[in-house]
């Protein structure tokens, strides 16, 4: 159980470069059933408040410039910096409180491959969670879907492509549990 609301995963397009900015904006709008002009101000306004989040030096700002992309972020939690949280997608990004994520991690929720690639892989966005109590390890990748769960530890630079369970340490690429059942006061 969160403590937010967590969007359900959806299905999007395969990705299709347009060969015009007009083109995108149109097509991209359209995914997002938007108007592309709201879309244009809307990707603008995010990115903006990415890079300042990404290069601020006080946690204050980097939290409040993610809660203003969509991100859900609970009390007492520290963001690094040079953390990328999804760009295209951060609405399904939830970090519940008193986390720590160390610098220059990455949290993604979306898998957007080539056209060429569906028989492989399919296209989609999915909630990442990373839930109460949860310290990231700095380098480290939580990848579309997973839940890091209560209290549970992500070495540095694992790349997690499962679920962590409750108070666990898991480290590597791919992750892989080294601890489990720790004591937390």
């Amino acid at each position: 159980m969160s403590q937010f609301k967590v969007k359900e995963a959806i299905e999007i397009p395969y990705f299709d470069h347009d060969k015009s900015l007009f083109g995108t904006l149109k097509n991209s709008s359209k995914r997002r059933k938007t108007n592309p002009i709201f879309y244009f101000f809307r990707k603008i306004f995010n990115y903006l408040l990415f890079y300042t989040s990404f290069y601020f030096p006080l946690n204050s700002i980097r939290i409040f410039c993610n809660k203003l992309r969509g991100v859900r972020i609970g009390k007492n939690v520290y963001i690094g910096m040079h953390c990328t949280i999804d760009n295209a997608y951060p609405e399904y990004i939830y970090i519940e409180d008193n986390v720590s994520l160390a610098g220059e991690c990455m949290i993604i929720a979306h898998s957007n491959p080539f056209y060429h690639f569906h028989n492989i892989t399919s296209s989609y966005v999915k909630p990442t969670v990373i839930k109460k109590g949860a310290w990231i390890g700095i380098r480290s990748v939580i990848l579309p879907g997973v839940v890091v769960n209560q209290y549970s530890i992500v070495s540095a630079g694992s790349i997690v492509n499962e679920d962590v369970p409750e108070r666990s340490v898991v480290v590597g690429n791919p992750a892989k549990v080294i601890s489990k059942n720790l004591q937390i006061d």
